[in-house]
Order: structure tokens, then C-alpha cells, then sequence
């Protein structure tokens, strides 16, 4: 039994206000969408006060999932708000706790949580960067202090992702969470890309992947220019095929009751629970490395080990994806790299579809709530009669296969991505393209309704 307290101290924890309007229109989501990407790249920008060693700055892949700035205020980026994900998604899923999500208030509840949660993980995760050296203080005489300092900094820093990610869901389009990823992963891809800088570690090496190509075939090394071309190429692929994963679905044909011969089609994504189990199977990831560095800082290397930047042996090695396809044009490819490349695609892809399955359960997405929105709106199957236990059946047939394949899809996809040394991790780069894709798709429907009075009329009914 939840005790009343808990649920009025949740009920009570500072959020963004809803809009007054029923359905905002168009510009207003443009505006607050660009206002927080705008917002979240300046956050980048401002340093942490008082830091010394950045030793998490190497972690520079890990930054881009998690949508932070290792060494500036957004450091913890969407870490704490996707683990609070992962943990409450996991205890629902196993049973050990029980909240009807079928309901409103079990939602508010379990939304409710998860920010508490956020909160509590962002102070967590601020406390151990610093306090187990992943983001230390200058040397000198208020060490101590200047300790907590950078945690009250990382904490404000974490607060307002939290909230930004808010307003994005709630003002803007799709959430912040993914906007925050598609960011970081498009800076980076640019940057790796077409950057004509002189990389700082080797200053005859060009940063732009383009750049370094055209110079290789100046100067006759075909070896790396054929490295360059293959992330390029790479990259390319992943973009088309992620495009048509996305594109995939399946439409179920429905009418207004109220409006005889008038009809749409219902669309179910074939990648149902998009690109959320691949978010949060990255996030887990890339929490276990950041885990697993620290620890070997602590001298408790229980998750692994590093030599230099790249995880060695344990876990943290397993679950970091190997180059396949360079180590192939390399000629240095070995029995032990194939068998490498299986364990990680399958982590990835058993990953993708347990997380899949929560997220429709916890996030409204299964067969119960989709039906009660499409009789909130006035719809109906033609030829089944109007009853919301008729309608959930019929879309069963399809939410939970469609669930359980997407998961395998997208884990799949995602790994074969990761393993084919595209620019900027394969991973990124297709959590980018959905990202980027689905926002395309919001923000064409909301342009539409806005554009037809009477698809408005019917929409928001």
C-alpha cells in the first residue's frame, strides 16, 4: 500500500506548468524547442569553477550518449534521468513493485517518481565524479570545500536538464532527452566529418575524417584513406538503413462514428518503441564504463580494466564494441575479435528487447491505453462495434509482436553499427537519424493540423 505522504510529496516536487491550451500551436513548439537547444549548447560552454584534473574527459563517446560536456555544468548530462529510468523500469518489470499503469494516477505516480529518483541519482552521481576523481578540484588549501562546490555546481547543472527535458516534453517536440542526444551526435559527427583542424594528439593527422582522406590519396597511403572511406561509408548506410526501419509500419484502418464515409489510418511503427531500448541500453553502457574507470581510479577495479582509453579486460572490455570492420582493412583481425563482436551484439540486442517491453508497459504505449485513446478521440475499427475491450484485442494482435521485433531490430541494427567503425560510433549516429526523422514526422503533423482547421477539429476532439 503507498503510504499518502509519499504520494503528496510527490505531488509536490517543483515541475514545469502544463500549457493552458489544449493543443499548442505549431510556432509555440518551435520557439521552446529552440530555445532549449540553444540553452543546452551555452550550458556546454560554461566550466566548471575551480576544477583541476578533468579525468573524464577521454570518455569522449560516453559524453555524446549521455548528452553531457565532461568538465562543464552539464556534465552529468541525462544520466541520472535515464538511470532513474532504467532502475524504476527494471522493479516494475520484476514484479517488486506494483504500480497500475493503466491508470492516471498510477502514471502521475510512477512520473513522479522517476523525478525523485532523477534527483536523487543526479546528487549520487555528482558526488562520486568528484569525490572518486573523475572531476577534481585545484590543489590548495580549500580542497575540501572546492569539493562541494563542484558537486553543488554539478547538481544545479543536472537540475536544469531535468527541467529542460521538461519543458521540451511538455512545450516543444518529442523530449529532451533525445534532443539532447541528436545534438551532441550531429556537433560530433560534424566535427569528425569535415573539421580541417590538426588533431591535437598527432598535428600531420586531420580531425575531419574528408579532409584526412583527400590528404592520404595526395600523399599515396591508400591504407588510410581506405579507412577513411569505409567510416564514411559507414555512416551512409546507417543513415539510410535507419531512415527505412523508421519508415516501416503498419496502419490500422479506422472511421468516426460520428462522421459517416471519413477515415484514417492508425500508424504502428514496426520499430514500436523507437529508439528509447537503444537509449537506454547506451546509458547502461556507458554508466558501466564510467563505473568501471572510476573504480580502477579507487583501486577496485571490479568491472574491468584500461590501458591508456580503451577497456582491457572484465566487463567494461565485453561490452565495449570492437572495430571489425578496421581491424579487417587493418589485416590484424583475429578469431577472439569475431567471437568479441557475437557477445556484443548480443548483449545489445537482448538489451533492446527487454527494455522495449517495459518501456510500452510503463510509458502508455500498450494495447489498453491505445485503445483508450482511440475511443477518447471518436474512432472506431469499421465492422467491430464500439467497445474499448474489442479495440484492445485487436490491437494486441499487433503492439506486442511488434514490440518484441522492434526491440530485436533496433538492438541489432544498432550493433552492426557499432561494429562497422562508422564515424562517431555507430550507436550515436542511429539514435541521431531517429531522433532527427521522428522530429521531422512531429513537426510535419503538427504544420498539417495547423494548416487544415478541420484535421485540427478532429484531432483534438
Amino acid at each position: 500500500m503507498v503510504s499518502q505522504n509519499l504520494i503528496n510529496f510527490l505531488s509536490n516536487l517543483p515541475e514545469v506548468s502544463n500549457p493552458t491550451q489544449k493543443r499548442l500551436p505549431f510556432k509555440e513548439r518551435l520557439k521552446w524547442t529552440l530555445i532549449i537547444l540553444a540553452a543546452f549548447f551555452v550550458l556546454g560552454m560554461i566550466p566548471l569553477f575551480g576544477l583541476g584534473q578533468n579525468a573524464l574527459q577521454q570518455f569522449e563517446y560516453l559524453s555524446i550518449i549521455l548528452g553531457a560536456e565532461f568538465g562543464s555544468i552539464i556534465s552529468l548530462g541525462i544520466g541520472p534521468i535515464v538511470t532513474a529510468s532504467i532502475v524504476l523500469q527494471l522493479l516494475t518489470g520484476a514484479g517488486i513493485m506494483h504500480i497500475d499503469l493503466t491508470t492516471e494516477e498510477g502514471r502521475k505516480y510512477f512520473q513522479g517518481l522517476q523525478k525523485l529518483l532523477s534527483i536523487l541519482f543526479i546528487i549520487f552521481e555528482a558526488s562520486i565524479y568528484v569525490f572518486m576523481g573523475g572531476l577534481s578540484p585545484v590543489e590548495g588549501s580549500a580542497y575540501g570545500i572546492m569539493r562541494l562546490v563542484l558537486v553543488f555546481q554539478l547538481f544545479l547543472g543536472g537540475l536544469l536538464i531535468l527541467f529542460m527535458d521538461e519543458v521540451t516534453s511538455k512545450w516543444g517536440f518529442g523530449s529532451g532527452v533525445s534532443l539532447f542526444i541528436a545534438a551532441g551526435v550531429s556537433k560530433s559527427l560534424f566535427i569528425r566529418m569535415l573539421s580541417p583542424m590538426r588533431s591535437p594528439t598527432n598535428p600531420d593527422v586531420f580531425i575531419g575524417a574528408i579532409p584526412t582522406l583527400f590528404k592520404s590519396l595526395a600523399i599515396g597511403d591508400p591504407q588510410t584513406a581506405f579507412l577513411m572511406f569505409a567510416g564514411v561509408a559507414a555512416t551512409i548506410i546507417i543513415f539510410i538503413m535507419a531512415v527505412y526501419a523508421q519508415a516501416m509500419k503498419v496502419e490500422i484502418p479506422l472511421s468516426f462514428g460520428r462522421v459517416r464515409g471519413y477515415g484514417i489510418r492508425w500508424p504502428l511503427n514496426f520499430l514500436y518503441a523507437s529508439n528509447i531500448p537503444v537509449i537506454l541500453v547506451a546509458a547502461l553502457m556507458a554508466n558501466v564504463q564510467l563505473w568501471a574507470r572510476l573504480l580502477q581510479n579507487w583501486g577496485r577495479p571490479l568491472l574491468g580494466t584500461f590501458v591508456g582509453n580503451t577497456p582491457s579486460t572484465g566487463l567494461v572490455a565485453w561490452i565495449n564494441a570492437p572495430n571489425v570492420v578496421g581491424k579487417i582493412i587493418m589485416g590484424n583481425i583475429t578469431g577472439a575479435d569475431f567471437i568479441h563482436t557475437l557477445i556484443y551484439m548480443l548483449f545489445m540486442v537482448a538489451g533492446a528487447a527487454i527494455f522495449s517491453i517495459f518501456w510500452v508497459q510503463t510509458s502508455g504505449m500498450d494495447a489498453a491505453s491505445q485503445a483508450k485513446q482511440i475511443m477518447s478521440s471518436g474512432l472506431q475499427i469499421p465492422g467491430f462495434r464500439r467497445d474499448e475491450r474489442v479495440l484492445e484485442r485487436i490491437l494486441a494482435r499487433y503492439i506486442m509482436p511488434l514490440t518484441v521485433m522492434g526491440g530485436l531490430a533496433v538492438g541489432l541494427l544498432a550493433a552492426v553499427a557499432d561494429v562497422s567503425g562508422a564515424l562517431s560510433r555507430g550507436t550515436g549516429i542511429l539514435l541521431a537519424v531517429m531522433i532527427i526523422y521522428q522530429f521531422y514526422e512531429r513537426i510535419a503533423r503538427e504544420h498539417a493540423m495547423d494548416m487544415n482547421p478541420t484535421l485540427k477539429r478532429f484531432m483534438t476532439a
